[in-house]
């Protein structure tokens, strides 16, 4: 069962395909990790009562969870992935990153209905850190099928970038550790 996109911004001019970028950022996702959720809805802000306002207005994505007979669904606010009234440079910079930063949401939204409803051996203290291993992963596996070229040009030297990533990370944890 196919995902429905409902688009219930008003803004004028939306980023060219976007139905068909959230269509391909779902496909990479697992089929089962899908299961039960009913649709995406793009909004230009998220208004939701359990929420205060402050806390909607940087709110890039919602998961809402199933409610009796209401499957779960997902809501994403496009004011937050590309602001209204910036100066040029953030504009350009929001477009530039749109993609990924809607690949990102959605991932963690997936994430979190995959998380709540059909694993369930995830603790409470373990759920943030679970949704953000799980955008991670899912980051990765969708960069690695959008950039087939840089992917494949750069795989050979993955494991050796990842081995100094660790000793980077290893020695500014034992500076940190040193100076507190």
């Amino acid at each position: 069962m196919a995902i429905k996109i409902d688009n219930l911004s008003n803004r004028q001019t939306l980023p060219a395909r976007l139905t068909q970028t959230i269509d391909r950022i779902v496909e990479t996702t697992p089929r089962e990790h899908l299961r039960g959720l009913e649709r995406i809805r793009l909004v230009d802000t998220i208004y939701d009562p359990r929420l205060r306002v402050g806390q909607t207005a940087n709110l890039p994505g919602l998961y809402h969870p199933r409610q009796g007979a209401q499957a779960a669904w997902v809501e994403i606010a496009l004011d937050v992935l590309l602001p209204k009234s910036t100066p040029f440079y953030k504009k350009w910079m929001s477009r530039l990153s749109f993609k990924t930063n809607l690949a990102a949401v959605l991932f963690s939204l997936i994430g979190q209905h995959y998380l709540l409803t059909l694993r369930h051996s995830v603790k409470k203290g373990q759920f943030e850190q679970s949704v953000r291993t799980y955008t991670e992963k899912q980051m990765k596996k969708w960069g690695e099928s959008e950039n087939t070229f840089r992917s494949r040009l750069f795989k050979p030297f993955q494991p050796t970038l990842e081995k100094w990533a660790r000793s980077l990370q290893k020695k500014a944890k034992e500076q940190k550790k040193g100076r507190v």
